[in-house]
């Protein structure tokens, strides 16, 4: 069962703003942790599965939008709307793989500086830090990736719906009326 409906309106106008607040924010904080790692620390478990509920949200808020575009008159720009909605599950997918990887790393890190043995932590620290710098990159890179992504779905989805909606001079009885 799909949700599509939610007190009379449709229910992607009422999810997606689910996404447009967890995609960048997961991103921001992928980032964070990435690039700090007592930030990573200090967000523990909450950061995978912060990127766990923004990679649900996409497919729900995909699916009631493709209920949607079978309830409107069908354009260009809706069309072109729901290919580039399409495209987003990749990215939040990225999101939740790093995210994971940055609380895997942080707490692993952590475990291996309290372990002894000197030669030990001297190669581990070395590749600790060349894959702390591998996830920090792919962070960067998919946390803009994701983030440019929900600005292009929402912009192309904010001029399939108010595309020819609204007229650019007031209409009459209202605000700026003096009579």
């Amino acid at each position: 069962m799909s949700l599509t409906v939610v007190n009379g309106l449709p229910a992607h106008v009422l999810v997606v703003h689910f996404v447009v607040v967890f995609v960048p924010l997961s991103a921001l904080a992928v980032v964070v942790g990435a690039v700090w790692p007592s930030a990573a620390r200090r967000m523990g478990i909450v950061l995978p599965l912060l990127a766990l509920v923004t990679l649900a949200s996409v497919p729900v808020a995909t699916n009631a939008g493709e209920w949607l575009e079978e309830h409107v008159d069908s354009n260009a720009l809706v069309r072109r709307h729901a290919e580039l909605g399409d495209g987003l599950l990749p990215w939040a997918a990225g999101l939740f793989v790093l995210a994971v990887a940055v609380w895997w790393t942080t707490r692993r890190s952590a475990s291996v500086a309290a372990a002894p043995g000197e030669r030990t932590r001297t190669v581990t620290s070395r590749s600790a830090l060349v894959l702390r710098v591998a996830v920090a990159v792919l962070s960067v890179a998919v946390a803009a990736g994701a983030v440019v992504d929900v600005y292009r779905i929402g912009d192309s989805g904010a001029k399939a719906a108010w595309h020819d909606a609204f007229s650019k001079t007031p209409a009459g009885g209202g605000h700026g009326d003096n009579g």
